[in-house]
């Protein structure tokens, strides 16, 4: 079934994502508003959190493992989790990572934004170097964050 528009694929996204975060135990506030690239905020204990930045991607779109247009900032609490409808996959990556991941726009409109090819399929080079943040591995990351 065809979503009606991206902003509501996204924003329902989010929320499943919210969904598998807690149900797996982690203590998860929603923002009001995202204003700053954050989604929600993870609670690890009384001293640490970890904002996380969601992304979709659904099966409709072409490049449906492609992200184009990533904006955000490398701090060390930072975490974006992308979901691909596809392969129905969870990619939780640190932001630093995702910066040594992805390639840096050089020109046109979205000019020092981030873009990140996950990978396809389960076999190869980048599946490989992806699988420490794939579903479970990652949702680990998140736990021994540090």
């Amino acid at each position: 079934m065809p979503y009606r528009d991206t902003a509501s694929f996204g924003k329902r996204q989010e929320y499943s994502v919210v969904a598998e975060l807690l149900k797996r135990n982690f203590d998860v506030y929603m923002t009001l508003v995202d204003d700053q690239g954050i989604d929600c905020v993870v609670r690890l204990n009384h001293e640490k959190h970890l904002d996380v930045q969601i992304k979709a991607r659904s099966k409709q779109a072409q490049q449906w493992n492609f992200l184009a247009t990533l904006d955000f900032q490398i701090r060390d609490n930072s975490y974006l989790i992308f979901y691909t409808e596809q392969n129905n996959c969870f990619w939780v990556v640190p932001s630093k990572d995702v910066a040594k991941l992805g390639i840096t726009n050089k020109s046109g409109k979205n000019l020092g934004k981030t873009s990140l090819a996950l990978p396809k399929s389960d076999k190869g080079p980048k599946s490989a170097k992806f699988e420490k943040y794939k579903n479970e591995n990652g949702f680990n990351l998140l736990r021994r964050a540090e």
